[in-house]
């Protein structure tokens, strides 16, 4: 794992309320380590001030697109734009992750095939304790502007 890690904003293309993902503590050719600090007011905020649990799953893809982004600046080659094709078992602990308390995003990639399809198995940890984890399918295609037209 590496710790010579840029700001998240030169990693992901998310901007404003919806970069959910603070930062990347640490990477490796198959594993990134995100963090997030769920705030009390904001968007996703339900009525007790708290991230719902479901918001989960996007702070998974932005660990999984910060790791994509890591890995290919790692090699030398330029970053693309990829897409969540989505997950069949994101199991939470909880139905919201309390606001103020530090969350621990972990991705494990499975795989990535050289046509853009890959899987990563992913945990988000709180307090020592695994709070969600999910196995997300993820697609870079060549063109994405092509592949959202259909």
């Amino acid at each position: 794992m590496t710790t010579s890690i840029p700001p998240i904003e030169d990693l992901i293309p998310h901007r404003a309320s919806m970069l959910l993902l603070d930062r990347v503590t640490a990477f490796g050719e198959k594993c990134a380590v995100g963090e997030s600090l769920p705030t009390r007011g904001a968007w996703y905020a339900d009525e007790s001030g708290n991230m719902p649990a479901y918001i989960g799953i996007e702070l998974m893809a932005q660990t999984a697109a910060a790791h994509v982004s890591l890995v290919k600046r790692m090699r030398g080659l330029p970053p693309k734009m990829g897409v969540l094709l989505g997950t069949r078992a994101y199991r939470s602990e909880t139905g919201a992750f309390e606001a103020g308390v530090l969350l621990e995003i972990r991705v494990n990639q499975l795989f990535m095939e050289s046509g853009g399809l890959g899987a990563y198995e992913c945990a988000i940890v709180s307090g020592g304790a695994i709070k969600a984890t999910a196995i997300l399918k993820v697609f870079e295609p060549e063109n994405v502007e092509l592949f959202l037209q259909g």
